[in-house]
């Protein structure tokens, strides 16, 4: 994986299609406002939510370069078959969406290279693209991050304790010094007026995605990523656990550390744990930057917008001092091989005018409400809320690697939610972890051959 913050920062405006060698430049407008171009681009749009913001988009991508931008929305949970469907039209999409290296699998005859569009030039960690060999197949157009979230002013009144494991928070840069002061806190509780270190671990049926697809999300990123596991392969089809040990590590230290005793963790819900945050009763939650609002918005929430860090999911892996949060996104952009080489490029003008030029960075910022990850974008153009700063933060922190959002190859939803009741099992003491290790290997081979 590529370092973070590896951008080419390229000076020349063409924008040339390797799948099709368009050498074409593009509309004028689209870089800077002077004349108009023409034609069009069909966009099959993914999220609902966002619909009313790409008409007011389209209307003002027309109004600034002449093309029209026709934006088809599909209906909730119909994606792919909305998707099937147009693309066997002769007015196929020439924009469209895969969710990552399994949806670049089923839509790699559709996927033109992008590795020379302007936008991915401009990508800010080039690692979270879906690539193939030397191609890059689909440039990821928002991203999230999520790690463990802590209260900086309870560090801080923590290392003002005598005794206290660090001097810094920044000494926190792997598991060993992790749990020296999680364990340290445990023990001072009372000294720093709180329940426990960590939240409580939210393990109610259906409300256990943190730890059977987010923390689960660690150990797989290391296994296929240590044995060059293709993520579009066949062979994400086997997972062994082999960093079942790791994973291990950082459960046992939340649910040992919690606000709530292990085998009262079955009702437990992320409301609860967010809400135990937001009231100061424990220093530390695992979440993602989405969390902010569960944070702000708390009857009595004591934390401070300033005070709410990020730090990354330290588990004893070697070398996790230069680890980075778990960024990425299940939304990439692809255009349409298939088309023609003109609607190629404009469906290229179209994505960089977007992430480019001022009218589009303000649709992104203030309507879409993205963590866009590229370069193109000011400081003051970037999200406030104190966790999408710290996310951004962090993508932009040199030597830092991001753990990549490898649950998009998880088997199916059977999977993870048998993987959470193991975890419940576990917590409460009636399962070994031997057998929650043995039964999870076995599950991810049955569901991924469903």
């Amino acid at each position: 994986m590529k370092k973070l913050l590896s951008v080419l920062l390229l000076t020349a405006m063409t924008f040339s299609l390797a799948a099709c060698g368009s050498t074409n430049e593009p509309a004028e407008s689209a870089d800077s406002g002077e004349g108009k171009g023409t034609g069009s681009i069909y966009y099959l749009n993914f999220k609902p939510e966002i619909a009313p913001v790409y008409e007011k988009i389209a209307e003002a991508y027309e109004a600034e370069t002449g093309v029209k931008l026709n934006v088809v929305t599909a209906a909730s949970g119909t994606y792919e078959q909305t998707l099937k469907s147009e693309m066997a039209k002769a007015d196929a999409p020439t924009l469209f969406q895969i969710n990552g290296p399994k949806g670049y699998a089923s839509w790699k005859e559709y996927t033109a290279d992008l590795s020379n569009t302007e936008l991915y030039s401009h990508l800010t960690d080039k690692s979270l693209a879906v690539t193939d060999g030397d191609g890059v197949y689909g440039i990821p157009y928002v991203v999230e991050g999520y790690g463990i979230i802590y209260n900086n002013a309870l560090i801080n009144k923590y290392i003002a304790l005598p005794g206290a494991k660090i001097a810094s928070v920044d000494e926190i840069n792997n598991f060993e010094t992790l749990k020296a002061v999680v364990e340290d806190i445990t023990a001072k509780k009372d000294e720093l007026g709180v329940k426990g270190a960590f939240a409580s671990t939210s393990l109610k049926p259906g409300e256990d995605w943190r730890w059977q697809t987010h923390l689960a999300n660690v150990p797989v990123y290391y296994e296929f990523k240590n044995n060059n596991i293709d993520l579009a392969s066949d062979a994400t089809k086997e997972f062994k656990f082999e960093y079942a040990e790791n994973y291990k590590n950082i459960f046992d230290l939340y649910i040992n550390n919690s606000v709530t005793e292990p085998k009262l963790l079955g009702s437990k819900q992320v409301a609860d744990s967010m809400a135990e945050f937001a009231l100061g009763q424990c220093v530390f939650v695992q979440n993602g930057n989405w969390a902010w609002s569960q944070i702000n918005e708390v009857a009595g929430n004591v934390v401070k917008p300033e005070d709410i860090k990020f730090m990354p999911i330290y588990t004893g892996m070697e070398g996790e001092e230069n680890q980075g949060l778990c960024t990425g996104t299940e939304n990439f952009y692809a255009i349409n091989a298939k088309a023609s080489e003109e609607d190629q490029k404009l469906a290229a003008d179209f994505i960089y005018w977007l992430f480019s030029s001022e009218t589009g960075k303000k649709f992104v910022v203030e309507e879409l409400n993205f963590i866009a990850p590229f370069d193109t974008f000011t400081d003051a153009e970037k999200p406030s809320d104190p966790l999408a700063k710290e996310v951004i933060k962090w993508m932009e922190k040199e030597g830092t690697t991001s753990v990549a959002w490898n649950f998009t190859v998880f088997p199916n939803q059977t999977f993870k939610d048998n993987f959470g009741a193991s975890l419940l099992q576990y917590a409460q003491g009636s399962m070994s972890w031997d057998d929650l290790v043995t039964k999870v290997v076995a599950d991810w081979k049955t569901e991924s051959s469903n």
